[in-house]
């Protein structure tokens, strides 16, 4: 008849500041375990390695890399995997200079290319900076419908 090791790991687990969970005994030495009953006892026995502690075990971020990876390549993004407005993950300002710039660029292109004449170009810069176009599209229909392009 074996008795129980109950008391020992307690000990153990006291004096290693650890779960009794996580005590180990090594199988070849357990007669020497049974016979301790004292603080002392133990820590020598675990000095010596017949007692020790597992090591923690962790969350394995395995699955999370994997899912990150597919994330980086674009995918898993749809509608229902976000969370937050859509303001917080493209933040308002950092749309404005898109949009802004963008516009700039076509404007510029157009007086570059004499399409609009220099003082269309300003004009259609400062509505363009007060928010009037969505984008460049927007601004070709303005030109259009206000017949500001150049006569040829």
């Amino acid at each position: 008849m074996r008795l129980s090791l109950r008391n020992q790991k307690q000990l153990a687990a006291r004096m290693l500041k650890v779960g009794k969970n996580r005590i180990r005994i090594d199988p070849e030495r357990l007669e020497d375990v049974e016979g301790v009953i004292t603080r002392e006892e133990v820590r020598k026995l675990v000095h010596e390695g017949a007692i020790s502690a597992a090591p923690a075990k962790g969350v394995s971020r395995g699955r999370a890399r994997k899912v990150n990876l597919k994330r980086k390549s674009g995918l898993r993004k749809g509608a229902g995997s976000r969370t937050g407005k859509g303001t917080a993950r493209a933040p308002s300002k950092q749309m404005w200079e898109l949009r802004i710039r963008s516009i700039r660029r076509h404007i510029r292109h157009l007086r570059d290319r004499r399409i609009i004449q220099k003082n269309v170009y300003r004009r259609l810069y400062l509505l363009a900076k007060g928010g009037t176009f969505s984008d460049r599209n927007d601004v070709d229909q303005y030109i259009e419908a206000h017949r500001l392009s150049r006569r040829r």
